[in-house]
């Protein structure tokens, strides 16, 4: 499974991330977190474009903060064109906490990794909040 890090998350992903990787889930499923710069897309680009590509890419967008307001937020996107295949956007919670407590941190894994595993039971489904 392929994640796109919404840009104000990238440290928050790196110790994320890392956190995935020490309980072992990585020898389990193959997954990877790709950032803006990766995909050559400027960090201001507005949802919409955001939500297409990650969809275009199969990939889930990991967030925190996308708009709910506007003609081009997140919200509105996925309620025009969220299909029953679509890939969920999942939102963290609260990504300071994601950063300085451990447990809300493993909390946030153990669920990413029930969504993971358990994917197309989330297809169509528009957005998750972890923990």
């Amino acid at each position: 499974m392929i994640f796109l890090i919404d840009h104000n998350l990238n440290g928050h992903a790196m110790i994320f991330f890392g956190s995935i990787a020490n309980q072992g889930w990585l020898d389990i499923i193959p997954m990877r977190f790709v950032t803006f710069a990766q995909m050559e897309l400027p960090i201001n680009s507005d949802d919409r474009v955001v939500w297409r590509l990650a969809q275009e890419n199969q990939m889930i967008l990991l967030t925190a903060n996308r708009s709910m307001k506007g003609k081009d937020s997140l919200e509105q996107v996925m309620r025009e064109e969220n299909t029953p295949n679509s890939l969920p956007v999942i939102t963290i919670g609260n990504a300071d906490r994601l950063l300085n407590d451990s447990e809300y941190r493993e909390r946030c894994v153990e669920r990413l990794i029930e969504i993971v595993l358990n994917i197309n039971s989330y297809m169509g489904v528009s957005r998750l909040f972890i923990p």
